[in-house]
């Protein structure tokens, strides 16, 4: 092993380490702790956390705080993996129509760009952007048709 490899891999373990960590601190903390959307900020960056990160999204009993920075997250860094791309498309999808939150729809529509490879994903993101009746979700749904059209065009967005 070189180097190179060796420096790769205790990142790595290290990144793991840290994610077991602060997933550890998110779950012991009570429902609407202040701490929790603080917590996913610190793992938005961490491809170790993005398999929690989509669980915390797709929760409709977590704290909604906590649920927007996850899905700004995921916006911001989709996993590369595939069967959990797809699933954090799907997670978002169910997010947006989450009835009880006014925060979540919104991020959610605006998080969708990366994951318009899903043909679901695209059909909601266009039927949302026309038809939701809550404006800020409308236009949350044109914001991630247009950063999906800049992905694409700049090859950015694909796994």
């Amino acid at each position: 092993m070189n180097d190179t490899n060796l420096t790769t891999t205790t990142e790595a373990a290290s990144a793991a380490e840290a994610a077991e960590r602060l997933i550890a601190e998110f779950r012991a903390r009570p429902a609407g702790s202040d701490r929790k959307p603080e917590i996913i900020t610190e793992l938005d960056a961490n491809a170790q956390a993005l398999p929690f990160l989509v669980r915390v999204v797709a929760d409709p009993d977590e704290y909604d705080l906590a649920r927007v920075e996850s899905a700004t997250a995921l916006r911001l860094w989709p996993p590369a993996d595939p069967a959990l791309r797809h699933e954090a498309g799907r997670a978002l999808l169910r997010a947006l129509r989450d009835p009880e939150e006014d925060l979540v729809p919104q991020y959610a529509a605006m998080s969708l760009a990366p994951y318009t490879d899903d043909p679901a994903v695209t059909t909601v993101l266009n039927i949302t952007a026309r038809a939701d009746e809550d404006p800020l979700v409308r236009d949350s749904a044109r914001f991630s048709i247009e950063e999906a059209h800049r992905l694409q065009e700049t090859g950015a967005g694909g796994p």
